[in-house]
């Protein structure tokens, strides 16, 4: 008599009864931890990996959660990276090029200056080669990456004094995202610091700072930098569209079903697309507030953006010389960039010129 002849005479009990099991497998429960490299204070940003974790929850009926911590919670902001690579937490949400230090290819994984805004970013990591050249180089560290948000161009930051020329980066102690930006503002005569951003507004109020750079006018209002800088600058050269990452300890990702595989693979893109929008949603009203409350909103003069180009080119020619990754990846990045300055030219740039002259 066969299986099924089996399971069809004797009933449930004498199945049991006979030691064969139902051909039923009871997914078991996953429990993960992420930790974030951002405050909870901001709903944004730290707010992406709440959307995702939630996502995850909803799609698998609640057997695969995620608990998400804040930066500091489990372990120091900048401490994401070998907290996943080490296998301590299975996630991260974090900005990639916080982790310079380790390798300027890192940095690629989310902005360079003077690189792609948050569409390009987007349409190079998923339909260039963005994505499977990042992965290649985030499996030297035991992890796989997702694409976890972005805030799209930033502004230049919160100055303490008007900065009218690029002689007056000369001395200035500034806060910066990562090691990339310090050192082309290095190379301008700036000396930068990178402290998380929880920390920054103190700094800024004792003097310990000069100036400070963050997101933009939502993010920045809410930690209160109008308060103690009153010089807003735009645009954010270095961040034209900077893509925030959620990081997977691969072994713990490998364990995963097709089919959870899957849901981490939706949540990501639910949160990625969402903050983005949701900055955008947020930033106008924001930055009106900021200037009925009599902050001072300035352009980088063309000067200045054509000094900071030339130190950015010097920078990425000595990493290119240092790091075989970043050379690879750059080179394809900067290939991929090319035709996308051209194509927006004729669609997007013309179109948003002529509608910044209307009246609505």
């Amino acid at each position: 008599m066969d299986r099924r002849s089996i399971i069809k005479n004797a009933g449930i009990a004498g199945v049991l009864a006979a030691g064969i099991a139902p051909a039923v497998h009871a997914q078991a429960a996953i429990r993960w931890r992420l930790a974030s490299s951002f405050p909870k204070s901001l709903d944004t940003i730290y707010g992406g990996a709440d959307v995702f974790s939630k996502a995850v929850k909803a799609m698998s009926g609640g057997k695969f959660e995620i608990s998400v911590h804040a930066g500091g919670e489990l372990m120091p902001p900048f401490g994401v990276v070998d907290g996943v690579q080490q296998g301590t937490v299975e996630m991260a949400h974090t900005v990639p090029y916080y982790f310079y230090g380790k390798n300027p290819a890192f940095a690629l994984g989310s902005a360079v200056p003077f690189g792609l805004n948050a569409r390009q970013m987007t349409a190079w990591m998923m339909h260039g080669n963005g994505r499977k050249l990042m992965n290649e180089f985030y499996a030297g560290y035991n992890m796989i990456s997702f694409a976890g948000g972005n805030t799209g161009t930033q502004m230049g930051g919160w100055f303490r004094k008007e900065i009218k020329s690029a002689a007056d980066f000369k001395g200035l102690k500034m806060r910066l995202g990562g090691g990339l930006i310090g050192e082309v503002m290095q190379k301008m005569g700036a000396v930068p610091q990178s402290i998380p951003g929880g920390e920054i507004y103190q700094a800024l109020e004792k003097g310990t700072l000069d100036a400070a750079e963050w997101v933009g006018p939502y993010d920045d209002q809410k930690l209160g930098f109008n308060k103690v800088a009153p010089f807003y600058y735009y645009p954010g050269w270095w961040e034209g569209g900077p893509e925030v990452d959620f990081y997977v300890n691969q072994k713990a990702f490998d364990a995963l079903s097709a089919e959870n595989k899957a849901i981490i693979d939706a949540a990501t893109k639910v949160a990625h697309v969402d903050m983005l929008a949701k900055y955008d949603a947020l930033n106008p009203t924001a930055l009106k507030q900021l200037v009925a409350a009599k902050t001072k909103v300035l352009p980088f003069s063309q000067p200045i953006l054509e000094a900071s180009f030339k130190a950015s080119m010097e920078v990425f020619a000595e990493n290119d010389a240092k790091s075989p990754e970043w050379k690879k990846i750059y080179a394809d990045l900067r290939s991929f960039q090319r035709d996308q300055v051209l194509w927006f030219r004729f669609a997007e740039s013309r179109f948003d010129t002529f509608m910044a002259s209307q009246k609505l």
